[in-house]
């Protein structure tokens, strides 16, 4: 499994970024989509999942002003973020669960910087 983000770059407070992500290879047995974070000198942390069924997951600081949308039969999924902060900034890495291999993929990282 293969993983192509994009979408990343430099955005004011306040403003709104659209990460985009689509799996390619051998994705017919992924179970769910997500997208994670990892800011300097930070652990990565889980930022919003969707599962193919359609069900969603949020961390607590995102909820609200994020939403996490996919295309389970494209296995694509994009990550709509609005009211941006400062604290918002980190690269941003897209993730795929095989639920036959039991395997996490990751997309090569893409970075968002909130800054005025």
């Amino acid at each position: 499994v293969q993983l192509q983000a994009s979408g990343g770059g430099l955005v004011q407070p306040g403003g709104s970024l659209i990460l985009s992500c689509a799996a390619s290879g051998s994705i017919f047995s992924i179970a769910a989509m997500g997208w994670y974070r990892q800011a300097p000198g930070q652990q990565r942390e889980l930022v919003a999942t969707i599962t193919n069924s359609g069900r969603t997951a949020y961390a607590d600081s995102v909820k609200g002003r994020f939403t996490i949308s996919g295309d389970n039969a494209k296995k694509t999924v994009n990550l709509q973020m609005n009211s941006l902060k400062p604290e918002d900034t980190a690269l941003y890495y897209c993730n795929a669960f095989d639920r036959r291999t039991l395997s996490d993929y990751w997309g090569q990282g893409t970075l968002v910087t909130v800054s005025s």
